[in-house]
């Protein structure tokens, strides 16, 4: 008999929804757009034919409906894989937990995770107003040091590689592979790379404005990281938990990255807002056809 998650561990609203998200099994899809900023909820669910769904508690808005036949989620998640801890977490138990009987499925539920999000470049090539695929996150943060997972042999000759190339000793970096066939479906018209997931805005991703970094050459080294043909492309604060979280729980996951600064050349985009649509519009012509 499999074990009944306690009530401590598995918490539930007077409603019998999940505690963060305050979300029913039946308010999800099995798509599932993850966006930081709240505000960026309706500014992809405008595009829906129909919303089903509108649900808020806290930073976690979630809007349901369908672009023709095919239904999708898009909930914010707010900034950090600490963030993405809880809401990872909470979906997966909709989707593959009966909160009746705490008890999980015996024939767990595969999602397919898309987060829709800002970043950085850290390639020139790589210019402000256009649009990176991840495909690898790198974690920069400690999220992924606190649950079980075996890396293996590919996985750990790249980690080894970047930690050298780092030598930031404090830092236990973490990788993933983004997990599943998403990526497949994005074509040649995308940038791509390994996505580097800071643990902050400022210091940990070199930014000084009163108090110096103590990594000031952060962006120097995560730049010229080179492994085969792979190459650290761009960094924001979400990516690692998602691909982390993602693989270990057997989900799909990827992560589009709507470019609007180029750290390199210290540019920032003119209209990010454009840009930030038009990423959408894309990922949602893409995803609705899945």
């Amino acid at each position: 008999m499999r074990s009944i998650i306690p009530e401590s561990e598995l918490i539930l609203n007077s409603d019998g929804s999940i505690y963060h998200l305050h979300l029913l099994p039946e308010d999800i899809a099995d798509t599932i757009i993850l966006v930081g900023d709240p505000n960026r909820v309706e500014l992809v669910s405008k595009y829906f034919d129909k919303i089903e769904i509108k649900k808020q508690k806290r930073e976690f808005i979630t809007h349901t409906g369908y672009i023709g036949k095919k239904r999708l989620t898009v909930i914010s998640t707010g900034i950090g894989t600490d963030n993405i801890d809880i809401v990872l977490n909470e979906l997966d138990a909709l989707a593959n937990i009966n909160l009746n009987t705490r008890e999980v499925n015996s024939n767990p539920k595969v999602l397919k995770f898309i987060r829709i999000g800002t970043s950085g470049s850290l390639q020139e090539s790589i210019p402000v107003d256009s649009t990176c695929i991840s495909s690898y996150g790198l974690g920069l943060d400690s999220l992924m040091h606190f649950y079980d997972y075996e890396e293996d042999q590919h996985i750990s000759d790249l980690l080894n590689h970047i930690d050298e190339a780092l030598e930031m000793v404090f830092i236990n970096p973490y990788l993933f592979k983004a997990p599943g066939n998403l990526l497949q479906h994005f074509g040649s018209e995308f940038h791509s790379g390994i996505t580097a997931s800071c643990c902050g805005f400022y210091a940990p991703q070199g930014r000084m404005l009163r108090m110096y970094a103590k990594y000031e050459d952060i962006l120097k080294k995560l730049s010229q990281i080179h492994v085969s043909d792979l190459f650290i492309s761009n960094f924001e604060m979400e990516t690692s938990g998602i691909y982390g979280l993602a693989s270990i729980m057997r989900h799909e996951a990827l992560s589009v990255n709507a470019i609007v600064a180029n750290r390199i050349n210290q540019t920032f985009s003119k209209h990010a807002d454009k840009t930030i649509d038009n990423t959408i519009q894309k990922t949602l012509q893409i995803i609705s056809k899945l």
